[in-house]
């Protein structure tokens, strides 16, 4: 009961906001964020432990001031999702515009597979929803939420324009098909893990559990990994959705390790993003959580 009435409550909310002018309901959903950043008391203190941890060398008051921003990132994207049954091929380019195009394209003219890597960064779900508008399709990784029915409104949104769902539980089947088939797979590389799912790498110089799945697929299938990100830019007043050139991977023959380096790899570019863009990373989720066996909890 208590799921179908939290989907009530959605339902209306996310339709609502979707008929409003864009400058509207990007207005109202900032608002809403930043509602709940001044309500939700444990989101804002997992936020500001995050930052600690990440950025010791930054006063509370910066700190405070990059978590605020987030949440007026994470309204900004809200908006955008309520608003993609109005998007068409003609007119994403008023929300997002590409930025480096021809690095996806190159690597995905080699035939292998693409893994797309990203993490929940920006306007994350603006990418392969984005990207499916001009024809590039992908398969998403993705965990199902908790309510069934709000997961069901969203699924239907981000596989408006051909994407695909690939669930956690068939990770591994679901891209290696994938790259078989060489297609193009969207993976969000930034959050904890457990073993044997992840590995510990390090992550702002703290060892952090991440998922491994991604570099051993890409070992095993010579797939090419692309990074991209969409990141707002204010001076547009619009995302980018940018892609770097495909990454080198590491290969020096003990599988073991080369697992271990190249998840070293991909997080270390995942840091460097948020290093450059702090306020458009999700630094309430904890993403420290899993510790190496023997330390102590740093929540």
């Amino acid at each position: 009961m208590r799921r179908k009435l939290e989907y009530a409550a959605a339902w209306p909310f996310i339709k609502i906001l979707g008929i409003l002018p864009r400058p509207l309901c990007r207005l109202f959903a900032i608002t809403i964020a930043q509602a709940v950043y001044l309500i939700h008391v444990r989101l804002r203190r997992v936020g500001m432990r995050n930052l600690e941890l990440a950025f010791p060398e930054k006063s509370r008051a910066e700190r405070r001031r990059i978590l605020q921003e987030e949440f007026t990132s994470l309204g900004r994207q809200l908006a955008e999702v309520c608003q993609f049954p109005k998007y068409t091929r003609e007119n994403v380019d008023q929300v997002v515009v590409y930025d480096g195009l021809e690095n996806y394209e190159h690597a995905y003219a080699r035939g292998k597979g693409v893994l797309f890597l990203t993490a929940h960064f920006g306007g994350w779900e603006l990418s392969a929803f984005a990207h499916s508008l001009h024809g590039h399709w992908l398969h998403i990784v993705m965990r199902p939420m908790d309510n069934p029915y709000l997961d069901r409104l969203i699924q239907s949104y981000r596989t408006m324009h051909g994407n695909k769902t690939v669930g956690k539980d068939d990770f591994v089947r679901g891209l290696l098909a994938a790259m078989k088939c060489s297609e193009t797979v969207g993976i969000l590389m930034d959050t904890n893990m457990t073993p044997p799912q992840g590995v510990f790498v390090n992550f702002f110089g703290i060892p952090a559990c991440t998922a491994s799945g991604l570099a051993r697929i890409a070992l095993r299938t010579d797939a090419a990994v692309v990074p991209g990100f969409t990141i707002w830019d204010k001076s547009l007043g619009k995302y980018r959705l940018h892609f770097d050139p495909a990454l080198t991977l590491i290969r020096t023959g003990d599988l073991q390790a080369d697992i271990i380096a190249n998840t070293q790899l991909l997080t270390r570019v995942i840091e460097d993003y948020v290093r450059k863009y702090p306020d458009q990373w999700l630094w309430v989720h904890r993403r420290w959580k899993t510790r190496p066996e023997g330390q102590p909890p740093l929540y």
